[in-house]
């Protein structure tokens, strides 16, 4: 079967309609283990190429994509095995733990992945950008009797974090809502107050501090006055009155 190959110029070319999204469980099992043994890839879609070697904006593909690019380790001391991230404007600081890949079958560790963030300048007084990396690479640090030079090898997924648009939308959705009371029965009702103090006993009216009174079809606002009160219970007495005198014999 004639291997698939997407890359041209050190480009990833997919057809129309096609997208490369692999997991972290694909990256390393599919791709860089096989790439460390020398076995067939099951398509030439990840170019070779030193990420170190270009600041990140100048590497090839779309700078607005997530590029994925195999690469190899440059050890920084002869004797030790830090590596060199330096490039021509900055250079890459690792931040965080590295991230344990297993496989979904059977939880066996099968790779790391390392998160890099890309600084301007010179370390330490370099300045923080977001362009983030991701770097994978096998569990063992030595396999298996792998081909020699191939112990090295890494997949870099490279991309520039996007900042400002997706977190005011959140933001946005997260603020809870206020409902809007289009009802005046849903009010809760407030206390009336009535002012004694008024000159004039015969003539206190009602005085409601917190509610405008609306006045009924009547004209009235439901609510009986101090004065037309004390007229009616005389009205009665002298009824009562009245009606006791003409039972005298």
């Amino acid at each position: 079967m004639e291997r698939l190959n997407f890359v041209k110029n050190g480009v990833l070319r997919l057809p129309p309609g096609f997208r490369f999204h692999p997991t972290d469980e694909e990256l390393v099992v599919q791709y860089l283990k096989r790439k460390v043994h020398a076995f067939p890839l099951p398509a030439s879609i990840i170019p070779e190429v030193d990420v170190c070697k270009s600041d990140p904006w100048e590497l090839p593909g779309n700078c607005e994509q997530e590029r994925f690019f195999f690469s190899t380790k440059e050890v920084k001391y002869p004797n030790g095995n830090r590596s060199n991230r330096a490039t021509q404007s900055g250079y890459w600081k690792a931040t965080g733990l590295d991230k344990k890949i297993v496989t979904s079958c059977n939880n066996q560790l099968v790779g790391m992945k390392k998160t890099l963030v890309f600084y301007r300048g010179k370390p330490p007084n370099g300045s923080r950008t977001d362009w983030i990396m991701h770097e994978y690479r096998l569990a063992t640090p030595n396999p298996q009797n792998p081909p020699q030079g191939m112990e090295n090898w890494v997949i870099c997924r490279i991309f520039l974090k996007k900042r400002g648009s997706n977190a005011n939308r959140n933001d946005d959705e997260t603020k809870p809502t206020i409902p809007v009371i289009s009802d005046c029965k849903s009010l809760k009702s407030k206390p009336i107050f009535y002012d004694f103090m008024a000159a004039g006993a015969s003539k206190r009216r009602r005085t409601d501090l917190n509610l405008t009174p609306t006045s009924s079809a009547s004209g009235s606002s439901g609510i009986t006055d101090d004065a037309s009160s004390c007229d009616e219970h005389e009205a009665i007495s002298n009824k009562l009155n009245d009606v006791s005198t003409l039972k005298k014999p």
